[in-house]
């Protein structure tokens, strides 16, 4: 039997001698057994059901604390994500100074993490998923939990700059040209890590022009010119800057 199981079975029989009768402590272990056996098996609503149980016998608050992880546990293995990040923020309310926060702070952000949307849908759950991970690597540095929270938030801010290429490119293509621009230039703000940056050059450029700046088309595929230089994105804007007898970018010209 798991150690840690039998820990805390140890610490429901203790709560059993002080409980007001013996019979309603021994369904309550029966109840804990029960939801451990249907967990490994994988019956996830049973075990909420049986898990709650637990929790309602308010046996003590390290049992309590159990069960309420067990029951979030429960509802991301049944993929009920709305319930789960509703059960482990509760948790973190309740017991915010408990050794397993970190542990529910990044069961929150997968949460999060597994209702995300496509780029061209509202981003919320990928937004709240990064302020999770970044909330737990800068609360909880040193804790695996953080260690393996980090490794989650460069995937979601990539994720958060496509969606902002995919609004700033749909600008383009209705031909709100100052929109676009300006929503290219906020990703550049926001997400300088973003591995597609030579597109966004390319994109950004072709608004300028479209736009009437010429100067600016110029600037922008001179500095995607100077950043990449083995994009293939470059030879697309010279392309371009050719079918629109602008020529090649000046080796001189000033990145942007």
């Amino acid at each position: 039997m798991n150690p840690k199981i039998i820990v805390i079975l140890a610490l429901v029989a203790l709560c059993s001698c002080t409980s007001s009768t013996d019979r309603a402590a021994l369904s309550t272990e029966d109840y804990f057994m029960q939801a451990e056996d249907l967990m490994a098996r994988g019956e996830y609503k049973r075990a909420i059901d049986c898990w709650q149980k637990v929790l309602g016998a308010y046996l003590s608050p390290q049992l309590n604390m159990v069960a309420e992880l067990q029951i979030a546990k429960a509802y991301y293995m049944r993929k009920q994500y709305p319930e789960a990040v509703a059960t482990y923020e509760d948790f973190l309310k309740q017991h915010p100074n408990s050794g397993r926060v970190p542990e529910a702070m990044y069961n929150l952000g997968m949460s999060y993490y597994q209702q995300r949307l496509t780029p061209d849908r509202d981003q919320t759950a990928t937004k709240n998923a990064l302020i999770t991970f970044q909330n737990l690597v800068n609360m909880y540095p040193d804790t695996v939990s953080a260690k393996d929270g980090a490794k989650m938030i460069h995937s979601l801010r990539q994720e958060l700059a496509e969606h902002e290429l995919y609004v700033g490119n749909f600008y383009l293509r209705t031909k709100s040209y100052k929109a676009a621009i300006g929503r290219f230039r906020d990703l550049f703000s926001l997400y300088p890590d973003f591995d597609r940056k030579d597109e966004v050059y390319f994109l950004m450029g072709k608004a300028y022009y479209l736009d009437g700046d010429l100067s600016r088309t110029v600037e922008t595929f001179n500095a995607m010119s100077h950043d990449y230089p083995s994009s293939p994105y470059v030879s697309k804007a010279q392309d371009f800057l050719a079918s629109n007898r602008l020529g090649t970018p000046r080796e001189d010209e000033k990145p942007l």
